[in-house]
């Protein structure tokens, strides 16, 4: 699928106490491929195919974060790049795939008062964002990334397409 009709996103709720309305969070990804211009993505930097986006608990993704990046510490988002292969039909690639933490985002949330289904949501954004090319490694890197991020969250808002997560509260 384009980016115009809305690309194939294979959504998974990994987190046990996180509730998301599934069409409201491809929806969102829709609008930023659509919106990837305003955003400050180049057409050819939008990576082509399926997208895989896995909520998780802290612990899973620290599971991840050991396993591929040699660091057992928990983190809000970890990006796997897809498959770029040229000559790919666009059914047959994939974009990659975003793993995102919704403890993570509930703490930072709380902590600084904030909502919590626009931090993670702007995870998401992230996570997105490295898809397309965008690095946070650097200073200036981390800079021209936190003003997409900006711009996406803005592209959202206008389009109501930030998602309504919500977490239920501990048994």
């Amino acid at each position: 699928m384009s980016a115009a009709t809305g690309r194939a996103i294979a959504l998974a709720n990994r987190h046990p106490r996180l509730r998301l309305d599934r069409r409201a969070v491809i929806r969102a990804v829709h609008c930023l491929d659509a919106n990837a211009g305003r955003i400050g993505v180049r057409p050819a930097a939008l990576p082509r195919g399926e997208l895989s986006v896995v909520f998780l608990t802290d612990a899973a993704l620290a599971g991840l974060h050991a396993e591929f990046l040699d660091d057992p510490t928990t983190t809000d988002v970890i990006t796997f790049e897809g498959d770029r292969a040229e000559g790919l039909p666009v059914e047959a690639a994939t974009a990659g795939e975003i793993c995102v933490s919704a403890d993570t985002a509930a703490a930072y949330a709380r902590e600084h008062r904030r909502d919590f289904a626009a931090e993670l949501t702007l995870y998401l954004v992230h996570g997105w964002l490295h898809l397309c090319g965008y690095d946070d490694l650097q200073p200036a890197k981390k800079r021209a990334m936190r003003r997409a991020e900006a711009r996406a969250m803005k592209v959202l808002a206008a389009a109501d397409s930030v998602p309504a997560f919500s977490l239920r509260s501990r048994r």
